[in-house]
């Protein structure tokens, strides 16, 4: 399978360059950073292998350069051979790679900008620390096993890659005689794991059967070694426990039923229905929930036959079509006790804690009620922690003042902005009647402008008014993206708008003597200007 090339966002600093590859949960990750350039390469949990290279638009500090690995991303942190001077771009040519974007939420003048930076690059480090340096799982003796693979067979799998797009990966369905791999199913994900050291990247239910899906044959009637995943397998079984916990509660104390829910890679969704859920009353489902937690409430699992009487006892959505064999009943001691398929706790003070971040409008008169528990509290407060650091020196104040302090400089951009707003106006104005007192320059007038909108083009046109001659404006990046307005006769601008917008490789759309839209290629700006004047002579030519 050929490598991709990991999704990577970069911002400048005076003394640092920031750069972060986005890869979640990476492994084999090699960082080489030299004095004009870096390599990175790693593998994501499926298997697929990335690499980027990249020339660095100047020399830079190797010695005193350093990279972090976190759970969702390589994090490097590359001092500058100069300091304090700008990078334009991060690469030496000036070709931006698809998979290369700046970091817009960093990015920002450097005025004053050092203490931050400091305070920053020892954030992210300590941070990135915590992570990196995270000690082994729990021994997983009981979470391995010894079997023989019954089939295997060529397959596909429908991925999603590291840069959105969907993929489709060749490899093979692997059938085992019986499996600890949890295959996806009743609102939880499926496990991940290997046999024989292979990485088994999907596991489905086909019937009785579950199907491994692996890109590396294996033999039938070979005996395997399958080992699971466990700290995937530990969060699932402490998100589908806090489900069936904060269910029953909610049941129990205000008629809640849950109708569907979804365990989520950051954040487990219940839809609960009723129209709407009050805060008083999410408040008091996470103070019982909480409270059984520290009772530390045993969970058992047990079977079922289908004509046992017990069954009607038990709560449930109703069994598979082609459901086969006994019923899985899990309980929660004196709480609750659900027909459920997957993995859970044995007792609920392995949730730790349960944290209900709200409520969101759900479909038909429904609520979905958002939660995390277990080992996701604590990253959640780990990230929210880390977040109120960079505020605070961003800030320069407490974080009991953050919302205050974010106010009133929202309110100190919206009155820079409205200032800003006027003296555009005024200057289109001012521009329009310079250009309306100039010579025609061949009866073609054209400007272009970095900063300005719709509305400064559209003011300079409205001020010139409907002259003979042929009004080109563009606004934004030189040689990039920007806005772009023709104004004239009409049927000239009807004859050459589309055409514009072509040579622009943009879109556009216009009535009554003007056509405006946006451009990508703005450094084609001169080819417009030549097809006006040759318009414009063949025009006079005619007459």
């Amino acid at each position: 399978m050929a490598r991709q090339h990991a999704r990577t966002l970069w911002y400048d600093r005076p003394k640092y360059v920031f750069m972060e590859f986005c890869v979640e949960d990476s492994t084999d990750v090699h960082v080489l950073i030299e004095d004009h350039r870096i390599v990175f390469s790693c593998k994501n949990p499926d298997g697929v292998e990335f690499y980027n290279e990249i020339e660095f638009y100047a020399k830079v500090n190797c010695k005193d350069s350093q990279d972090k690995r976190s759970g969702r991303s390589i994090t490097c942190f590359v001092r500058k051979w100069k300091e304090k001077v700008a990078w334009p771009r991060l690469t030496k040519e000036d070709i931006k790679p698809v998979w290369l974007s700046v970091d817009f939420d960093n990015w920002r003048d450097w005025e004053g900008d050092e203490e931050v930076e400091l305070a920053q690059v020892e954030h992210y480090a300590e941070l990135l620390k915590k992570v990196s340096t995270k000690g082994p799982p729990p021994a997983m003796d009981d979470l391995d096993f010894t079997t023989t693979v019954v089939s295997c067979r060529p397959a596909e799998l429908h991925t999603e890659g590291s840069n959105g797009k969907k993929e489709v990966l060749s490899g093979f369905q692997v059938v085992l005689e019986d499996t600890l791999l949890f295959p996806e199913g009743g609102g939880q994900p499926d496990d991940r794991g290997t046999i024989n050291d292979i990485s088994v990247l999907r596991v489905t239910r086909r019937g009785t059967q579950a199907d491994h899906f692996t890109q590396t044959p294996l033999t039938p009637g070979t005996e395997v070694h399958v080992r699971v995943d466990w700290e995937r397998r530990f969060d699932h079984m402490q998100q589908h426990s806090g489900q069936h916990l904060i269910t029953a509660v909610a049941d129990d104390l205000f008629g809640l039923k849950t109708t569907s829910w979804e365990l989520g890679r950051l954040r487990s969704v219940i839809e609960l229905d009723s129209p709407s859920v009050t805060a008083e009353q999410v408040a008091a489902i996470e103070q019982s929930v909480n409270e059984k937690i520290r009772d530390r409430l045993p969970v058992n699992v047990r079977e079922l036959s289908l004509d046992d009487p017990e069954v009607e006892q038990v709560r449930g959505r109703g069994l598979p079509d082609d459901h086969a064999g006994p019923i899985r009943v899990v309980t929660i001691k004196s709480v609750d006790s659900n027909m459920c398929c997957g993995t859970h706790v044995s007792n609920l003070s392995d949730l730790q804690v349960i944290k209900i971040l709200g409520t969101e409008k759900g479909k038909k008169n429904k609520t979905n009620l958002i939660f995390l528990a277990g080992n996701r509290v604590l990253k959640w407060m780990e990230r929210s922690h880390g977040t109120e650091k960079a505020l605070t020196a961003l800030l320069k104040c407490g974080a009991e003042d953050h919302v205050e302090a974010v106010k009133k400089l929202q309110n100190s951009s919206k009155l820079l902005q409205k200032n800003n707003l006027n003296l555009l106006r005024d200057l289109a104005v001012h521009t329009a009647h310079s250009l309306r007192n100039s010579p025609d320059c061949g009866g073609v007038i054209t400007l272009h402008r970095k900063d300005g909108d719709s509305e400064f083009m559209n003011i300079i046109a409205n001020e010139i008014g409907p002259e003979e001659t042929l009004l080109f404006l563009t606004v934004g990046d030189e040689k990039g993206a920007g806005l772009f307005l023709l104004a004239g006769p009409a049927e000239a601008v009807e004859t050459l708008g589309p055409r514009v917008a072509e040579v622009l490789e943009g879109k556009g759309a216009g009535k009554k003597g003007r056509f405006q839209g946006k451009a990508t290629k703005m450094s084609r700006r001169a080819e417009v200007q030549a097809l006006l004047q040759d318009y414009v002579s063949t025009q006079s030519a005619e007459e």
